[in-house]
């Protein structure tokens, strides 16, 4: 099995001012990778780097975010493709779901996940037999 991370749960890993998420955060990732199983695309390390560089109320510095993304690397990662891209455009034009997520569920779908750990979607719905869990909802 494959989990697919999106951005904004990787961004908490380092918010300073979210200390719970992070610890959940940081948690989840670390367990999914230990097991092999954690997966990213393209789009998430790109995203990645901009957010804890520019939309965190305590920034990392360049080089400190350029060394995450190196880290973050190091996972499977699936790369965005014009193919993957026209796929992206499709769902979201026939689901309504906004074009960067809808290119999420492909990436996660191209990357066999079967559990998409986000904020930007419904906890607990199914899409083309992916899971969306959000990690921040109490069980």
């Amino acid at each position: 099995m494959r989990t697919f991370f999106d951005t904004n749960v990787l961004v908490y890993i380092f918010d300073r001012d979210e200390l719970e998420r992070r610890r959940k955060a940081m948690s989840l990732l670390e367990q999914e990778a230990a097991r092999g199983r954690a997966l990213l695309s393209t789009q998430v390390l790109e995203e990645f780097y901009v957010a804890v560089t520019r939309k965190l109320k305590r920034p990392l510095g360049e080089e400190a975010a350029e060394q995450a993304v190196r880290h973050l690397a190091r996972l499977v990662v699936v790369a965005i493709d014009p193919q993957l891209v026209f796929k992206g455009i499709v769902r979201s034009r026939v689901s309504r779901v906004s074009f960067w997520d809808s290119l999420i569920i492909e990436s996660a779908i191209e990357g066999k996940a079967e559990v998409l750990y986000t904020e930007d979607m419904q906890h607990g719905q199914e899409l083309d037999g992916i899971r969306i869990v959000n990690p921040f909802v109490s069980a």
